[in-house]
C-alpha cells in the first residue's frame, strides 16, 4: 500500500476508489432506507427524504458552502486538500445510481457502514478528503482548540438528530449505530491490518535456553533488553519477541515448557515496519 500511495497515479486511483465506495454506501444502503449517518451526505439524505432534493446536488451545494468557509477561516493548504474531493464526491453520487439492494434496514446500515469506513480510511491513508462537514471541526480546532475527532463526532450527531424529525426515531438509532460501526472499522484499518503480538519474557534460570530456542526454532524477531528490577535494583535481561498472531500460542507453550515459572507479558502490535518480517 505504501508503494502505491507514493506514486501519483496510484494516489489518484485510490482517491477515485475511496470516493466510489463512499458513494456506493450512500446510494445503495443509506439513502434508500432514509438513514442519515452524519456528514454532508447525511444532510443530503435528509433533504431527499423531506423535500425530494437529489443527494448529489445537495451534497455539492453543502460542499461549496464548506469550501467558502475553508477559504475564509482556514489556510490555503487545507482548502486545497479538500477542493478536489468536494466536487468529485457529488460527481460519484451522480454517476452511481441510487437503488435498494438490501431490504432489511439494519443489514443495510451494517454493510453501508463497513463500505463507508473503508472509503474514508483510504482517503486518510493518502491524506485526502471529501470535504463537506470535515471543515467545521477544523475551524473549531483552529479557533477553540477543540479536538477534530470531537468536533466531527458532534457534527455527525447533530446531523443524525435530523432523522428523528424526517424519518423517525428508528432511523436516528440506526444512524448512531452506523457512526459507532464506522468508527470501529476505521480505527482497525488505520492502525493496521497486519497485527502481531509483542511478547516480553523474563526467566530466573532458563533465559539463555529460551533465547536459543527462539533463535533456532521459531521464525520471530528477537531483541534482548537490559532491565533493572524496581524492588531489587538487580540488572537483568528481558526478551522482546514480535510474533505473528497465529504463532503466539506455540511460542508461549514453548517458553513455558522450558521454564514453567517464566514471567510473560503480551501486548498487541498494530503494525511492524522493517525487521525480518
Amino acid at each position: 500500500m505504501r508503494k502505491i500511495t507514493s506514486h501519483i497515479v496510484g494516489r489518484y486511483a485510490i482517491f477515485a476508489l475511496a470516493l466510489a465506495l463512499i458513494a456506493v454506501s450512500i446510494n445503495l444502503f443509506y439513502a434508500p432506507h432514509g438513514v442519515a449517518a452524519g456528514g454532508a451526505t447525511g444532510i443530503a439524505v435528509l433533504g431527499e427524504v423531506a423535500f425530494g432534493w437529489p443527494v448529489a446536488l445537495t451534497t455539492l451545494a453543502i460542499n461549496i458552502l464548506m469550501l467558502v468557509a475553508a477559504v475564509i477561516f482556514l489556510d490555503k493548504a487545507t482548502t486545497g486538500r479538500i477542493l478536489l474531493g468536494s466536487f468529485a464526491l457529488p460527481l460519484m453520487l451522480g454517476i452511481i445510481p441510487q437503488m435498494k439492494v438490501v431490504n432489511d434496514r439494519l443489514l443495510a446500515v451494517i454493510v453501508g457502514s463497513a463500505i463507508f469506513a473503508v472509503g474514508v480510511a483510504l482517503l486518510y491513508r493518502i491524506d485526502a478528503s471529501s470535504g463537506g462537514t470535515t471543515v467545521p471541526p477544523l475551524i473549531f480546532k483552529k479557533y477553540f482548540n477543540l479536538k477534530t475527532s470531537v468536533g466531527l463526532l458532534t457534527v455527525d450527531l447533530i446531523v443524525s438528530l435530523g432523522n428523528i424529525f424526517v424519518s423517525g426515531t428508528e432511523a436516528f438509532i440506526l444512524a448512531v449505530f452506523s457512526i459507532v460501526i464506522t468508527s470501529i472499522i476505521m480505527n482497525y484499518i488505520e492502525t493496521g491490518l497486519d497485527r502481531k503480538k509483542t511478547v516480553f519474557v523474563m526467566s530466573n534460570q532458563a533465559l539463555p535456553e529460551i533465547k536459543r530456542v527462539v533463535n533456532e526454532q521459531l521464525p520471530h524477531g528477537l531483541t534482548v533488553l537490559p532491565v533493572t528490577g524496581g524492588f531489587s535494583a538487580e540488572s537483568r535481561e528481558m526478551l522482546m519477541i514480535v510474533v505473528e498472531q497465529a504463532d503466539y500460542q506455540k511460542l508461549t507453550k514453548q517458553i513455558l515448557t522450558i521454564d514453567p515459572d517464566a514471567f510473560i507479558t503480551v501486548a498487541d502490535v498494530a503494525a511492524v515496519h522493517g525487521g525480518i518480517f
